[in-house]
């Protein structure tokens, strides 16, 4: 093979990159070389870019109405209000700059070497995902100057609404280059330890490059042109999780993130007790929006007993429960005993989930009543609803179905989706051939993707509110069923809620000249939201 082959292809794309104030994390030193190979670094930005996501979930969670304040705390500040400075939320601008300067450091190291033609790839996808986050976020970030080391500094910000097409151009590639590598008898091929994961299977990594091509294409082309919207068909979509897991276990720096931050340290503290179940999320599972007492069970503690305590957002009055007095908070599982547990937190040795095979059934569900997709809307409704259950039934292993906590019998993802249309008869957001129009076709889709990915990837959740207004929140918050929004916002939307954060105070102190002015959390919108 010519070693000239990974350049003609990516010459096709209009290559961009990202901001540079923080740099690679395994090397910080912006005028030191970095030496490492892209065996060393792929794995690292692919771990690093879990734990990101893990915190993007949190993000999403407090603002989409997946979690809200306990009683007993104070200092919630912001997150009541929505009046958020540049220091709130800030380490997402930051440590997605860090994976991304290792992506792009991979990228480079790989770019006239074909026999690592599958890292080049995989750097490429991942940097297309870290920056989907970005955009999803700030909307306008650093992209054609950055990512330079010390020859951009201070590089100027692009259009978000650019940043997305050249994006998925920059999959399409990263699909080329994945399938010239495995037509080269000679390409250094990947493995468990470097690709956490899918241990090495190109076929997961193509789907998982399609799907997020999708997302992009479903989420802006009703506001921008995409140079290719079409796809591979017989490669098709995500029908598995993306889960990263590099080896998680209850060693210090080791344990997975979400477990760290909302169970159990590694030294056995308890995890975030400052917030508790969101009243409306709740909603969709004990009855006043829909029932859904098998997915309930499994990730809330104390659902069976009618015991879970939650709360609306902002209300902070006396007799507000605190969390319960187990380590796990609010969350179903056997603390003692981690490994074993289904749910959201599975265990200390669970992976991270990055893309949900339900959010790629349900993107497609999108996508087939648009046009974009060729499948059918109910089948990928169903199939969505369905990958939920599933994924909330496995063990950490992320392999084995678990165990009823109460029966003792494997629990039955069909059959229990079955039931959930039962329970839900007259519902069009849980049986779809109820939904008779357009809207309540979205409407369904993006409920059940908004419960799908319920403290999973909540920044999802999020974006999904923004861009179709669904799930349904009403514009008065007295109804903590019908409304996610602080009791105490000062946002001047119609539903009281904000419409993003704010850039970092970083970058006004060192980017000065580029950074956006006049951002307001109630007004200025990602170039896709509504």
């Amino acid at each position: 093979m010519k070693k000239t082959t990974i350049l003609s292809i990516a010459a096709t794309v209009l290559l961009f990159a990202s901001s540079c104030k923080k740099y690679l994390a395994i090397n910080t030193n912006p005028n030191t070389a970095t030496t490492s190979t892209a065996e060393a670094i792929l794995p690292q930005a692919i771990t690093y870019t879990a734990a990101n996501v893990s915190s993007y979930n949190d993000y999403g969670s407090q603002l989409a109405g997946y979690m809200a304040n306990a009683g007993g705390y104070g200092g919630f500040g912001s997150n009541w209000t929505y009046d958020f400075s540049p220091n709130d939320y800030s380490n997402l601008w930051t440590s997605t700059f860090d994976a991304l300067n290792d992506l792009q450091n991979v990228i480079n190291v790989t770019a006239t070497d074909p026999d690592h033609g599958y890292y080049n790839a995989i750097g490429r996808i991942m940097k297309a995902y870290n920056y989907e986050l970005l955009v999803d976020t700030y909307n306008n970030v650093p992209y054609s100057d950055a990512l330079l080391g010390t020859g951009g500094l201070t590089p100027k910000y692009d259009n978000a609404a650019a940043i997305y097409p050249a994006l998925a151009t920059q999959l399409d590639s990263a699909i080329g280059i994945m399938r010239v590598a495995e037509a080269d008898p000679n390409v250094i091929q990947l493995t468990t330890g470097t690709d956490p994961m899918f241990g090495g299977d190109t076929l997961l990594w193509v789907q998982f490059a399609q799907t997020l091509k999708l997302r992009m294409i479903i989420r802006a082309s009703a506001v921008v042109s995409f140079a290719s919207t079409t796809f591979d068909n017989n490669a098709g979509f995500l029908t598995t999780d993306a889960i990263v897991n590099p080896g998680y276990a209850k060693v210090n720096g080791q344990q997975n993130p979400s477990w760290n931050t909302w169970v159990q340290t590694y030294a056995g503290g308890n995890g975030n007790r400052a917030w508790m179940p969101c009243t409306y999320a709740f909603s969709y599972y004990d009855g006043s929006n829909l029932l859904d007492s098998f997915r309930g069970k499994v990730i809330y503690l104390g659902y069976e007993n009618g015991s879970t305590p939650n709360n609306q957002l902002g209300d902070g009055l006396t007799g507000v429960a605190s969390a319960p007095a187990q380590t796990n908070g609010w969350f179903s599982g056997n603390v003692n005993s981690p490994g074993n547990a289904t749910g959201i937190m599975k265990g200390l040795n669970m992976g991270e989930p990055l893309l949900m095979a339900s959010e790629s059934y349900f993107l497609q569900a999108e996508g087939d009543l648009r046009g974009i997709t060729t499948g059918t809307a109910k089948t990928d409704f169903n199939n969505g609803i369905l990958a939920s259950f599933h994924y909330l039934y496995l063990l950490p292993d992320d392999a084995t179905i678990g165990t009823d906590e109460v029966t003792g019998n494997t629990l039955n993802p069909a059959a229990d989706f079955a039931q959930y249309q039962l329970d839900n008869a007259s519902s069009y957001l849980v049986n779809f051939d109820l939904a008779t129009t357009p809207a309540q076709q979205l409407q369904a889709i993006i409920t059940q993707k908004y419960i799908a990915v319920n403290m999973i990837n909540g920044q999802e959740g999020w974006n999904e509110y923004r861009r179709t207004a669904w799930p349904y929140c009403s514009t008065l918050t007295s109804d903590p069923t019908q409304s996610f929004a602080s009791l105490l916002s000062q946002s001047t939307r119609p539903d009281q809620l904000p419409t993003r954060i704010l850039y970092p105070a970083s970058e006004y102190s060192y980017n000065a000249a580029n950074v956006p002015t006049g951002i307001s959390p109630y007004t200025s919108l990602i170039f896709w939201a509504h």
